[in-house]
This record gives C-alpha cells, sequence and structure tokens, in this order.
C-alpha cells in the first residue's frame, strides 16, 4: 500500500505516534519507540516506551498506549501504529501483541519507520490462535 492510499486517519496515528517517540525514555537501548492507538469511540492516546535500569520494568510505547485509552475508559481499539528508527518495520513484542489482542481482536496494526515506510497487518495475523477474554 502507498502512503497516498492510507486513509487520512492512519496517517495521522502515524504523525502522533512519531511525536511520542520523541518523548520515548531510553537510556539504555537507545531505541525510542512511539505509538498511537485509535479507539472504536473515535478517540487517539499516544504513548512512547519507558525504560528503566531495572530492565524487567520497562513500557513499550504500545502498551503505554493502550494503557492511557484504558485509564480513560476506552476499552475497545480500532488499530494503532508504531513508529521506530529502522532500516525495515518492527513489529510489536509478544506482551505488546496480547495486550492488542485483548482490547481489539480485529485492530489493525500499522507499523512504520521515521523514513516513512510502513506495512499493516491484522492483530489475528501476528498473533494466531491468541488467547483472549472470549476464551475465558
Amino acid at each position: 500500500m502507498k502512503k497516498k492510499n492510507l486513509p487520512a486517519v492512519y496517517q495521522k496515528l502515524i504523525r502522533i505516534a512519531r511525536q511520542a517517540r520523541k518523548n520515548a525514555y531510553a537510556p539504555y537501548s537507545r531505541f525510542k519507540v512511539g505509538a498511537a492507538v485509535l479507539t472504536e469511540g473515535g478517540k487517539i492516546y499516544s504513548g512512547c516506551n519507558v525504560e528503566n535500569a531495572s530492565y524487567g520494568l520497562t513500557n513499550c510505547a504500545e502498551r503505554t498506549a493502550i494503557f492511557r485509552a484504558v485509564a480513560d475508559g476506552q476499552k475497545k481499539i480500532k488499530a494503532i501504529a508504531i513508529v521506530l528508527e529502522a532500516p525495515d518495520f518492527g513489529a510489536p513484542c509478544g506482551a505488546c501483541r496480547q495486550v492488542i489482542y485483548e482490547f481489539g481482536s480485529s485492530a489493525e496494526v500499522i507499523m512504520a519507520t521515521v523514513a516513512g515506510k510502513f506495512k499493516i497487518k491484522k492483530i489475528s495475523e501476528l498473533l494466531p490462535d491468541a488467547f483472549g477474554p472470549e476464551n475465558l
């Protein structure tokens, strides 16, 4: 898909994620990531990765954005954009894939680079045979 064919709301998500990336706290990895999530209610929430000297306490940009939405009462997501600096695309980590699925089992994941490359996949493609609330 070419950028000109990308829906305007997805272009906006990428712009917001790119801006959020600037706020990343990544003194250890120096790998800054930004994310923006679109809820079914049409609201957009951004997030960035926040590292910690105790590495297990680090939080990814995707989860930061989703948790902000949930804290505001938005529990259904339609799409999430992730922006990072890399020669190719960066897919969400396993933990983020699970959290995306929890709040948007049919969500689209827009993986973009700061250079403007992007690709889109459904979360179900990134997390096949997922376990979610419907399994309980």
